[in-house]
C-alpha cells in the first residue's frame, strides 16, 4: 500500500488545532456544504482538501507573500465572507522547538479588511491561485465530438461502477456505458453547462453526468474528457460524484444541478 504523502501545508505550517481553524473557516463560508451528503463525520473533508491543493497551488505559483524580514507570511485562500471579502490565511515565523519543525505556525484566517493582515502587510495581498490561463478552456465546445476509450473506462474504473453492474458481463457493462456517453453527449451539445470544469494533475478537464441506472435521474459517476487537439475531447477515465466535486471545487463552487456534494 502506498504511503500518502503529506501535503506541503503541513510541512510550512504548524497547526494546534487543525480541525478547529478548519471548522472556524467553514463558519466563515456558511452558504457552502463543506462535507459530503451522508456523511456522519462533519468534518469538512471537502473543505481541507480544497485548502491543502490551494496551499500547494500557490506555493507552485510563488504566491505567498512574505513580510519584508519573513515573520510573517499569508496567502489568499480563493474563499470570500457572505460579503464577499476574500479570506485570508496568516502564519508566524516559528523560532520554537516545542511547536514542530515547520517554519511558521498558523495564526488565524482574517477576512481582506482585517486591521491586522492590512497592517503587517501593508495593504499589499497576495492574489488567488491561478487555475486556468484562458476562459474557454473551462467551457465545452459544442462543435467538437468526443472519442471515448472504452477498454481504459471500463478495465480502470470498474469498482466505481454502481453496485448494480458489478455482476454484469463486460459486454453489459460496454452497452450500459455507450448508452450513458451517447446520451450525455446529446445533452452537452444542447447546453454547454451540463460540462464542469475540473482541475487535476496541472490541466483543466471538464466532468459530465454518466447515468447508468435505468429510471434514475441521478448521475452514478463523471465522466472525464479532455481536449486533445481543437476538434477532439478525448475520454480515457470516470470519478465518483464525490471525487468530480472534490476536483471542481478547486476552481471555483460547482453551479450545476448534477454534480453537488
Amino acid at each position: 500500500m502506498a504511503v500518502q504523502k503529506k501535503p506541503e501545508l503541513f510541512s510550512f505550517a504548524f497547526f494546534s488545532n487543525y480541525q478547529s481553524s478548519v471548522n472556524f473557516l467553514a463558519s466563515m463560508t456558511p452558504t457552502e456544504l463543506w462535507d459530503f451528503s451522508g456523511s456522519h463525520t462533519n468534518n469538512n473533508a471537502i473543505l481541507k482538501n480544497y485548502l491543502e491543493y490551494t496551499f500547494q497551488k500557490v506555493n507552485e505559483e510563488r504566491n505567498i507573500a512574505f513580510t519584508p524580514d519573513n515573520k510573517f507570511a499569508c496567502f489568499n485562500t480563493g474563499l470570500v465572507t457572505t460579503k464577499l471579502e476574500e479570506i485570508y490565511a496568516l502564519f508566524e515565523k516559528n523560532h520554537s522547538t516545542m511547536i514542530g519543525s515547520s517554519p511558521y505556525f498558523f495564526k488565524a484566517f482574517l477576512k481582506e479588511s482585517d486591521g491586522q493582515l492590512l497592517s503587517t502587510f501593508s495593504g499589499i495581498l497576495p492574489k488567488r491561485a491561478n487555475y486556468f490561463q484562458t476562459p474557454e478552456d473551462l467551457i465545452f465546445n459544442p462543435n467538437c465530438s468526443i472519442i471515448p476509450d472504452l477498454d481504459h473506462i471500463i478495465t480502470d474504473n470498474i469498482n466505481r461502477f454502481p453496485s448494480h453492474l458489478s455482476a454484469a458481463s463486460e459486454d453489459e457493462i460496454r452497452r450500459q456505458l455507450i448508452g450513458a456517453i451517447d446520451e450525455v453527449k446529446k445533452q452537452v451539445k444542447t447546453n454547454y453547462k451540463v460540462a464542469v470544469p475540473q482541475y487535476y494533475r496541472n490541466k483543466i478537464q471538464l466532468l459530465l453526468p454518466l447515468c447508468l441506472t435505468a429510471g434514475s435521474p441521478n448521475p452514478d459517476l463523471a465522466l472525464v474528457i479532455y481536449k486533445v487537439n481543437s476538434t477532439t475531447y478525448c475520454a480515457r477515465t470516470c470519478l465518483t460524484l464525490q471525487m468530480a466535486y472534490t476536483n471542481a471545487r478547486l476552481i471555483v463552487r460547482p453551479q450545476s444541478e448534477w454534480l453537488k456534494p
